[in-house]
């Protein structure tokens, strides 16, 4: 029968099939980081297990480490222990472990493919959601409960039901100033925070495959945005290129890593690219989301009665008014960082823009790499140099930072922010914070005009 990627990917590692119930399916490489990984451990501990293979399991600090200096001891108690509790776990157990200062530590999504970790046909787990960011390399990445990381960490594999198949088609091609992050938020904005729920989403189209695979993990990390248990690109040329001689001896097997002619999708959807814009959230989820040029939404004007109280709630919340233009609307700050947006080519576009500008009086800008790999390649091409001339504030860490405002980096009550993350939830960057979810671009350029802007209107 003809198959999909995903199926492709589920067959291979099936262990056991449970008919209409979970699948055990083997995984190939599990990812941690210091906030969920404790109770794992303690799990095993309790049951007197061992990790069935620690070389495929990998550790890294970022959700919870500082990012104003490597050295400085964070004031934090609770941050400290929680970090410290990893490294101990790590040693216990024989996993390899990234703490800060390391040079190949950062966002667990971004040093994944750095450390070469990721390859094509995988299964990859972490517990972390946006896991699905792996999917880029046509690998099967999902997040999962701390539960299930104790089952894998104990026995390399995971009951799980075998999730349906989406497919995402983006006809045609991007327009200049159109990117992975301004495609995303389109098609969320579409079909709804929960139109891939229950399913596997394989985004394809000649937009995707031009895509690079910094703006193919953009793509598949912000999958689980729209309720998907993970998203796919198929694996290409432009996939060989980024792994280099790593994917030599596999190149006849990862060329078989695609969805067969006439394999059945329980659901598509088809976007096309050629009148996508820069794309703005407005309200508290992605799916809340307008073009740059447009407005905010009047939420009298929705249909659908849970939409329309969504909506309401989400302008309380952000204290923004129906009919507002979106380009009318001032900000606080600007944060460039996550493991949506903060890989060199992400870093690379925003100083692109800000090259001989300044970031607006009373404006706050704050750059935080997503890896220490990645900091070390802005400082060698001069990035440093150009956010610093501009007024931003470039970070001597890599993590998670303002993103999840875990660690020192939060929003103050009321602020609003530009921010390159994946998440405008209610209280996401902090409390009574107001986030409005772009890209790199339109977060350069808004930290120059003040108010939400595109690289054009500068």
């Amino acid at each position: 029968m003809a198959e999909t990627l995903a199926g492709k990917i589920w067959r291979t590692h099936t262990v056991r099939s449970g008919g209409a119930g979970d699948d055990l399916l083997y995984i190939d490489l599990q990812l941690l980081h210091e906030v969920n990984s404790p109770q794992a451990f303690d799990g095993l501990r309790a049951a007197g297990r061992r990790v069935r293979r620690p070389e495929l399991t990998v550790g890294t600090e970022d959700h919870t480490t500082p990012t104003r200096s490597v050295h400085a001891l964070d004031p934090d108690p609770a941050r400290r222990r929680q970090r410290s509790l990893m490294a101990a776990n790590c040693a216990e157990f024989g996993i390899p472990l990234h703490r800060l200062g390391d040079p190949s530590q950062g966002i667990v999504h971004v040093i994944g493919p750095e450390l070469g970790l990721v390859r094509p046909g995988m299964t990859i787990v972490c517990c972390d959601s946006h896991t699905t960011t792996l999917g880029a390399f046509g690998a099967l990445a999902f997040g999962i409960g701390t539960s299930h990381s104790e089952h894998v960490l104990a026995t390399q594999t995971l009951p799980i039901r075998r999730p349906k198949d989406m497919a995402v088609v983006v006809d045609g091609r991007l327009p200049a100033g159109v990117t992975a992050k301004d495609l995303v938020l389109a098609v969320i904005a579409r079909t709804g925070v929960a139109a891939g729920h229950g399913h596997v989403v394989e985004y394809r189209g000649q937009a995707v495959a031009d895509l690079s695979m910094e703006g193919r993990m953009t793509l598949c990390n912000m999958a689980i945005e729209m309720g998907a248990r993970a998203g796919l690109v198929a694996p290409d040329e432009v996939t060989a290129a980024y792994l280099g001689d790593a994917t030599a001896d596999d190149e006849a097997y990862w060329r078989e890593l695609r969805t067969d002619p006439g394999a059945r999708f329980d659901q598509e959807v088809r976007v096309s690219a050629a009148g996508l814009r820069p794309y703005v959230s407005w309200g508290t989820n992605p799916g809340q989301s307008v073009p740059i040029d447009g407005r905010v939404p009047d939420p009298a004007a929705l249909a659908d009665p849970g939409l329309r109280q969504a909506a309401e709630r989400a302008l309380r919340y952000m204290g923004l008014r129906a009919g507002t233009a979106v380009r009318d609307i001032a900000v606080d700050v600007v944060f460039l960082g996550s493991c949506t947006n903060a890989r060199i080519e992400d870093l690379r576009a925003a100083a692109e823009v800000l090259a001989g500008r300044k970031v607006a009086a009373g404006v706050r800008m704050v750059v935080v790499p997503g890896s220490a790999r990645v900091r070390r390649q802005a400082v060698r091409e001069g990035l440093d140099r150009v956010f610093a001339a501009a007024g931003a504030d470039f970070r001597a860490a890599p993590g998670c930072s303002m993103c999840v405002a875990l660690g020192e980096d939060r929003l103050e009550p009321g602020e609003r922010a530009a921010s390159t993350t994946n998440r405008n939830f209610e209280g996401r960057q902090g409390t009574g914070a107001r986030t409005h979810l772009v890209s790199p671009p339109v977060a350069a350029a808004t930290a120059v005009a003040g108010t939400l802007a595109a690289p054009s209107d500068l």
